[in-house]
């Protein structure tokens, strides 16, 4: 069976980080993950959709994977699968979303749901307790005979949400189906699933483990507490160098060439990226923080996930997903809980979206820097090469490329005249800290 493995999007509502099948955590990422545990299951013909933002990128990382472009990335998962199918023939092809993390035993229950020559095909469905905005499946039995997207809370035909992991034993039907589709909106695939499920037999195949649909940014700790524990023992690597007063506590992972300074502490679990530092005094816990990033004297990092070249000085961060090349002003925080400890939102292109979440801090993009004692209240999140100067509490969503400072006692948001330098040009610093 050939996975067709969905790339292509374009993380619009992953703002105000870029490319999320990428995005480090824990020594990893989401395509890694997604195709280590397809190939857990024994499914080792994987091809990835991507388009031309992500797949030089992609295919410069995992050459060994084949790879279809989706030329019209307007068209979602009917151009990709317009562009994929037609090589399959009247194969059997597994479709799957990189970003739908699941458990291995969620693809063997779906190919053997399939197993019956009645069948069709099938569609994974996680069992909810909540309102999720997805696609509900109304059903007949166990047979699927349509897919509602976000019904709303209250309307929902069935406690089963759509995961993209589906199965269709004849990949040429699915490809003429999605042909004869009205063209020109996003919605063609489940307009042809539509199609499908009229004249033929589609299982749903209820399922109960491990289900993180990376769609927002925060979405990213929710996949750090899962990688985080698959960390069973402590794994620190000969060339690391940890005094002998730090406290390395429990299972955690420590790179090669980790510095680890005098009373540092790290609490598990937690995963320590190449060449990174971790100075006098620092705590983290329960964090992923990636390759040459240095957590300051006296910084507390908690429960959050660096990507690479980010730096710390007295500060706190806490819940919080950090871009690359991000540096923190001593004594500047992330608040990470309200005062009435009720659920976070945030905003996503307008809209105000309940996390979920009682903790959550920031989602800061790539190239920022955060002057002295600044601040950033729960569920705000900084656009890519802002700068924040120092006091100043950010409130609001900040834009790319801005400049927030003080004037008159208000903030102001202006443009940034300035650009973060290259994170390469810190090795100066780094070479003094000894």
């Amino acid at each position: 069976m050939r996975v067709l493995l969905l790339i292509a999007g374009r993380s619009q509502r992953f703002w105000p980080l870029s490319e999320k099948t990428l995005f480090p955590v824990c020594g990893t990422n989401l395509l890694e993950v997604t195709t280590g545990r397809l190939k857990e299951t024994g499914l080792d013909d994987i091809t990835l959709i991507g388009g031309s933002h992500n797949l030089e990128d992609v295919h410069r990382q995992y050459p060994e994977f084949p790879t279809v472009e989706q030329r019209d990335l307007e068209l979602g998962m009917r151009g990709a699968l317009l562009d994929a199918l037609p090589s399959c023939g009247n194969e059997s092809v597994m479709i799957v979303c990189v970003n739908d993390v699941i458990d291995p035993a969620g693809y063997k229950s779906l190919i053997e749901a399939t197993s019956d020559s009645n069948t069709s095909g099938a569609i994974l469905a996680q069992k909810v307790e909540r309102y999720f905005p997805g696609g509900y499946l109304k059903l007949e039995g166990d047979q699927i005979l349509e897919v509602i997207e976000k019904p709303g809370e209250g309307n929902e035909p069935s406690d089963l949400v759509n995961i993209v992991a589906h199965i269709h034993k004849d990949a040429s039907i699915l490809l003429e189906t999605l042909r004869v589709t009205p063209s020109g909106t996003d919605d063609g695939y489940e307009q042809a699933l539509t199609k499908l499920f009229k004249d033929f037999v589609y299982k749903a195949v209820p399922y109960e483990s491990v289900w993180n649909a990376v769609k927002y940014p925060w979405h990213m700790l929710s996949l750090l507490e899962i990688l985080l524990g698959n960390i069973t023992e402590q794994q620190i690597h000969p060339t690391a160098n940890i005094h002998p007063t730090a406290v390395i506590d429990g299972p955690v992972i420590i790179s090669e060439d980790v510095k680890v300074f005098p009373h540092a502490t790290i609490k598990c679990p937690c995963y320590i990226g190449p060449r990174s530092i971790v100075a006098n005094n620092a705590l983290v816990r329960g964090s992923s923080i990636s390759s040459d990033c240095v957590v300051g004297y006296s910084s507390e990092v908690k429960s959050s996930v660096f990507a690479s070249h980010v730096w710390t000085h007295s500060t706190y961060i806490g819940d919080s997903i950090i871009g690359s090349n991000v540096s923190f002003g001593a004594g500047s925080i992330t608040g990470n809980l309200r005062l009435d400890e009720a659920e976070i939102s945030s905003t996503i292109k307008g809209e105000e979206i309940n996390t979920g979440l009682n903790k959550f801090g920031t989602v800061i993009g790539n190239d920022c820097r955060l002057g002295i004692h600044s601040g950033i209240n729960p569920g705000v999140k900084i656009g890519a090469g802002s700068f924040v100067s120092s006091h100043v509490l950010v409130e609001k969503d900040v834009p790319e490329k801005s400049f927030v400072r003080m004037r008159g006692g208000e903030v102001v948001v202006v443009p940034n005249q300035k650009s973060a330098p290259r994170a390469m040009g810190r090795n100066e610093f780094r070479n003094k800290i000894v």
